[in-house]
């Protein structure tokens, strides 16, 4: 029977609740979010690799806090609206640079005077950031952050198969299991070789097999020596 032949679609991350996948790397994380509204500030950063999964708790949390999903440069924006009882909340994913310091100083006052709270995102905490603002700066600065570390082999084995997923993709134990031993160790690395994979399978119309897996980070390995 000849394998069916795989066509290329548009793909899109999965990004509800119940596709977050904890592990101890983010533990911590989850804790803080959990603890909203009882934040000892009006902000809360997330930090930590590209991929490692900021983006998807900020918007588990917006989702379930009703919180705003701000632009970078803050152009315009204002805290949401809300009701009687309720407090305010926003979400800057990717903070870091900022692109305009006055305007995010003055969103941060707005929601301290309303009680509200203000999730951040970022590769790296506060003190590394280059801020010409010291108001700004000592505000963030004052602000719990909290890093997300890299992958042991089961969540690393897992978002493997959550990102093959996203695209539709179907592979095998051996597969898996190949490339979490052998590959490098971060989320930014198991999102490339993902995507590299599905290309290399749809170019050759072929499965995704332990061969394919392994002559890819052959190739890697070649092209960084």
């Amino acid at each position: 029977m000849s394998e069916q032949l795989r066509l290329s679609f548009q793909h899109a991350p999965a990004t509800g609740a119940e596709d977050f996948m904890p592990a101890p790397c983010n533990r911590e994380a989850l804790a803080w979010l959990a603890r909203w509204p009882d934040w000892p500030a009006p902000a809360l950063l997330l930090h930590g690799p590209p991929g490692c999964g900021k983006s998807h708790l900020a918007r588990i949390w917006a989702a379930r806090t009703g919180g705003r999903w701000l632009e970078r440069a803050l152009a315009g924006h204002g805290e949401p609206a809300a009701g009687p009882g309720e407090l305010p909340t926003c979400v800057l994913d990717d903070a870091e640079p900022v692109v305009d310091e006055q305007a995010l100083l003055a969103l941060y006052n707005r929601l301290q005077e309303r009680r509200g709270h203000l999730l951040l995102t970022a590769r790296r905490p506060v003190g590394a950031w280059t801020l010409r603002l010291p108001d700004l700066a000592s505000r963030l600065r004052a602000a719990p952050a909290v890093a997300i570390g890299p992958p042991d082999d089961a969540l690393l084995g897992a978002v493997l198969l959550k990102l093959f997923a996203d695209r539709q993709v179907l592979v095998s134990e051996a597969v898996i299991e190949y490339l979490v031993r052998r590959m490098e160790r971060s989320f930014e690395a198991a999102r490339s070789v993902v995507a590299a994979l599905d290309s290399a399978a749809l170019r050759e119309q072929r499965p995704i097999t332990v061969a394919l897996a392994r002559t890819l980070l052959e190739q890697v390995a070649t092209t960084r020596s």
